[in-house]
């Protein structure tokens, strides 16, 4: 044990929730809600942190590096989750961010016994992913104490990579081990203990702000748009298609052309139709100019 785990304020137990079991289900929703509403307000607090930690990020990223999340339980899904979502949504190689659960892939539907409490097995986990300097490891505890997670930061550290720790209590041995500290304080949960829901939604919210804002740094939108987008099933096509019409001014007809001949992707067909260039042409100019659309629009 790292420290006593009744002194976090994840685990405290709040009167005001004490006899739920006792209300109808319309009063337990909406103590519910009146609790998650003080999320929000909890990570604003944090904002200056996370920035910081983008911003650091970012930078690697642009060198090469990638984004790693590491993580326990409801944590860890919440990681994995957030990592999955970077190639539909930015057009990544899914290597490029990565989440690692303590317990594998098995603990992502079911719990795993004592994986959380294997320091020396989140530092495996590093070795086996020959983490590097360039690379970025955000551990994610809610607690800000679970072992895997701890072990992993510190092994990260030692081999020169860049460490960020998400959790939700002050002053957690995560943040001690990380170079970046993010600790959004939530209190107590409206059932004792389980951190799946203002603890969960706060991790949520601020590895939504890690990846989105590092795609953006680096040029993955296009304003707000998510150029980098493959057009996969009919509802990514029709996305697709809306967007590089928006974009060029073209009519639907030839937007669509275009993002055929481009296979689908949105980005080439811009660079199509603004420039009147064929799909080899128009991934040529973009790879000239960095991958950045609006540099290949403007170039």
């Amino acid at each position: 044990m790292i420290d006593p785990l009744p002194e976090l304020a994840t685990e405290q137990s709040d009167p005001r929730y004490s006899q739920i079991d006792q209300l109808p289900t319309d009063q337990i929703a909406r103590l519910m809600n009146q609790a998650d509403a003080a999320v929000p307000a909890a990570v604003a607090v944090a904002i200056p942190e996370i920035s910081a930690a983008i911003d650091a990020i970012s930078a690697r990223m642009r060198a090469g590096g990638r984004l790693l999340y590491v993580g326990a339980g409801t944590s860890g899904r919440l990681a994995v989750l957030d990592a999955s979502e970077c190639p539909p949504t930015f057009g990544t190689d899914p290597e490029l961010v990565q989440g690692v659960i303590a317990g594998g892939p098995e603990a992502l539907t079911r719990s795993v016994e004592g994986a959380e409490d294997d320091a020396e097995g989140g530092a495996a986990e590093m070795a086996r992913l020959e983490v590097g300097p360039l690379d970025s490891v955000v551990g994610v505890s809610a607690s800000g104490r679970a072992p895997f997670v701890v072990g992993a930061l510190r092994e990260a550290a030692g081999r020169g990579a860049l460490t960020v720790g998400l959790s939700c209590n002050h002053g957690a041995p995560l943040s001690a081990a990380a170079e970046h500290a993010i600790e959004v304080v939530v209190g107590p949960e409206v059932v004792a203990g389980s951190t799946r829901l203002k603890a969960g939604t706060a991790q949520k919210l601020v590895l939504n702000m890690i990846s989105t804002i590092s795609m953006v740094r680096l040029g993955r939108t296009y304003g707000n748009r998510m150029i980098e987008m493959s057009a996969m099933n009919n509802k990514l096509a029709d996305r697709a298609i809306r967007m590089v019409s928006d974009i060029t001014g073209a009519d639907r007809e030839t937007a669509a052309k275009a993002v055929d001949a481009a296979d689908g992707q949105a980005k080439t067909a811009v660079v199509m139709i603004q420039h009147g260039l064929d799909a080899e042409g128009a991934r040529a100019l973009l790879e000239s100019h960095g991958e950045r659309l609006s540099d290949a629009l403007s170039g």
